[in-house]
């Protein structure tokens, strides 16, 4: 087999943001969502008319896995399973992308909001409108926790946490966040605002487990027990190299 070229570059990479620079990000997401309401009852409709690409519709079908908990597991497999020297990093995957999606959804036990599926375009012509009541709590439907989008919320925070592990998927991971946000508008489960806002909440909660705060100072110091752990079982498991045999016509002594 040949040499792994990569090998000796098989080692923790730094941070690729800062907290502020994605808290920003984030500030911007929400100032997009607010705009995006002057759009989301037109473009809801467009879509419930059957006007969107069946190619995009295709596309983006497939990469609602990236923002969905199963999906997350699956990937947390993969690392698992094909690179084992990130095993260490698996709980702050699951915590910046898993608990982006359970943020969003405390959010929506504050506000209830009709998702475009069960929206009466006859009756509604604003984004606005499409809210309903105040601190619902648990008491409402599905149908009404459309503030915000707990899969795009989910899918920023994984994008964000798998670009500090893996760089060279910097780009790769946001396109993969934008299309899973794209299939929720598609499949009207969610306004673009929402999708905005959910994507707002991924970059305000991820960047809590990866950059400088107490809960990213936690889990590096549970990354340095699981890296010391690793490398004891490296070393116990190398083999004893066997002594090589004398040379010939060597005296040995008794």
């Amino acid at each position: 087999m040949a040499p792994d070229p990569y090998a000796d570059q098989e080692i923790p990479l730094p941070r690729l943001r800062t907290i502020s620079q994605l808290w920003t990000l984030a500030a911007v997401l929400g100032g997009l969502g607010v705009a995006a309401l002057a759009l989301d009852v037109p473009l809801a409709g467009w879509i419930r008319d059957g006007h969107a690409p069946d190619l995009l519709r295709k596309v983006c079908s497939l990469a609602e896995v990236f923002g969905h908990g199963l999906g997350v597991a699956l990937i947390v497999v993969v690392i698992a399973v094909l690179d084992p020297w990130h095993r260490y990093g698996i709980p702050r995957i699951l915590a910046a992308s898993l608990g982006a999606g359970l943020a969003a959804d405390v959010v929506k036990l504050f506000v209830a909001r009709v998702r475009p599926s069960h929206c009466d375009f006859a009756l509604v012509d604003r984004g606005i409108a499409t809210f309903d009541a105040w601190f619902p709590f648990a008491s409402n439907p599905s149908w009404q926790q459309g503030f915000p989008s707990s899969h795009m919320a989910t899918a920023a925070g994984l994008a964000i946490v798998l670009a500090c592990f893996y760089p060279r998927g910097r780009w790769l991971f946001p396109a993969l966040a934008a299309l899973a946000g794209c299939q929720r508008v598609l499949a009207q489960a969610h306004f673009p605002s929402d999708v905005f806002w959910g994507a707002a909440v991924g970059c305000i909660f991820a960047p809590l487990c990866v950059y400088g705060s107490r809960l990213s100072l936690a889990f590096d110091r549970l990354e340095v027990v699981l890296l010391a752990r690793r490398e004891t079982r490296v070393r116990a498991r190398t083999p004893r190299q066997p002594l090589a045999p004398p040379p010939a016509g060597a005296k040995t002594v008794a």
